[in-house]
C-alpha cells in the first residue's frame, strides 16, 4: 500500500540522503516552487543531504545556472547530477564512436565542449547524419511546434545505417509551465520501435545514480540503499529507477501524472490503479513537495 503523505518532514528522519528530482519537483521550467525548496533547505538544515537528480541533457555546471536563474536557491542542495553529465562519460568512452550528429536545439551543445570538473570532455566532431557513426539526441530541435513525427525520416536513415542512438534525456515529455512538451525520449522510443540501438544513460538507468553516488560520496554524505530516499514525479524513470537501485522512493502526484489523478487529496485506490500497469509500487506519495 502507498502510504500518503503531506509534507517531506513527516518522513525526513527516516532518511539522510534524498535524490530529488528536478523539473516537476523543484521547479516547472519557468519558475522554482517555493515549498519544494524549502522543504529540501529544511531537511538540510536538520543534517541531511540532497543530491538533485535530473534527466537534463545539460552539464551539471549549465544546470546550475538555471536553477540559480529560476530561483532554486543553493542552500536546497548539495550536489547535482544531470543525464547530460552521464553522457559525457559516454561520449569520452567512445560508445557511439567520435563523429557524431547531434539531433536537438543550438542551446544543448554545450554537451560536447563544457563539462564539470570530474566529468572527462568528450573528444567528438559534430557531423551531417550522413557521415555520422552514431546519434547524440538531446531534445527536439524545436520543442515549441515539432512533435517526435517530424523525425520520422531521420529515424528510418538512422537506423536503416546501423547508427547507435544516445539518448542524453530519457523522458518522454515535461511541462514547461502549462505547456507539455516533447523530449529525446520520445525520439529515442520511436528509434528502439523502428529496431535501433539506443543508449540511455539518465533515469531510469544506472550511471545517473552511480554519478550521484560518487559526487555525494566526494562530500562525505551517506549513500547505503537503507538511508536514501528517491524522489520525483516520473513513474518510468524517478520511481522505476529509484526501486531498481533499491531505494525507498517518493512519488510527487501532482507533477507529469496532476490531470489522471485529477484535483482533490490523493485517493490511494487511485494511486494503485496508476502504478498497477506498471508493475511498480512506490513507498510514499504526495501531492506536491513541500
Amino acid at each position: 500500500m502507498i502510504r500518503i503523505i503531506h509534507a517531506l518532514s513527516e518522513i525526513g528522519s527516516r532518511y539522510r540522503t534524498i535524490l530529488c528530482d528536478v523539473w516537476g519537483v523543484v521547479h516547472d521550467g519557468v519558475a522554482a516552487f517555493p515549498a519544494a525548496v524549502a522543504a529540501l533547505s529544511d531537511f538540510r538544515a536538520g543534517g541531511g543531504r540532497v543530491a538533485l537528480l535530473t534527466n537534463s541533457p545539460r552539464p551539471s555546471p549549465d544546470l546550475v545556472a538555471q536553477l540559480d536563474a529560476l530561483g532554486v536557491p543553493r542552500s536546497a542542495w548539495d550536489v547535482v547530477a544531470t543525464s547530460g553529465d552521464a553522457t559525457q562519460e559516454a561520449l569520452a568512452a567512445g560508445l557511439v564512436g567520435r563523429r557524431i550528429h547531434h539531433v536537438g536545439p543550438d542551446r544543448d551543445r554545450a554537451l560536447f565542449t563544457r563539462t564539470a570538473p570530474d566529468i572527462p570532455r568528450p573528444d567528438v566532431e559534430l557531423v551531417p547524419l550522413r557521415e555520422a557513426e552514431g546519434i547524440v539526441c538531446t531534445g527536439l530541435n524545436d520543442d515549441s511546434r515539432e512533435g517526435p513525427e517530424d523525425y520520422r525520416a531521420l529515424v528510418l536513415e538512422g537506423v536503416a545505417r546501423g547508427l547507435p542512438m544516445l539518448c542524453a534525456n530519457p523522458d518522454i515529455v515535461v511541462d514547461r509551465g502549462a505547456r507539455r512538451i516533447w523530449c529525446a525520449g520520445a525520439i529515442a522510443r520511436d528509434y528502439a520501435a523502428a529496431g535501433g540501438r539506443v543508449l540511455s544513460f539518465g533515469k531510469p538507468h544506472a550511471p545517473i545514480y552511480t554519478l550521484a553516488r560518487r559526487r555525494l560520496d566526494a562530500i562525505g554524505a551517506e549513500t547505503a540503499a537503507e538511508t536514501m530516499l528517491a524522489a520525483g514525479d516520473g513513474i518510468e524513470t524517478d520511481i522505476a529507477g529509484g526501486i531498481g537501485e533499491g531505494l525507498d522512493t517518493l512519488f510527487v502526484a501532482g507533477g507529469l501524472s496532476a490531470g489522471i489523478l485529477g484535483p482533490g487529496p490523493l485517493d490511494p485506490a487511485r494511486l494503485e490503479a496508476l502504478f498497477a500497469p506498471h508493475g511498480l509500487s512506490p513507498v510514499w506519495a504526495i501531492d506536491r513537495l513541500r
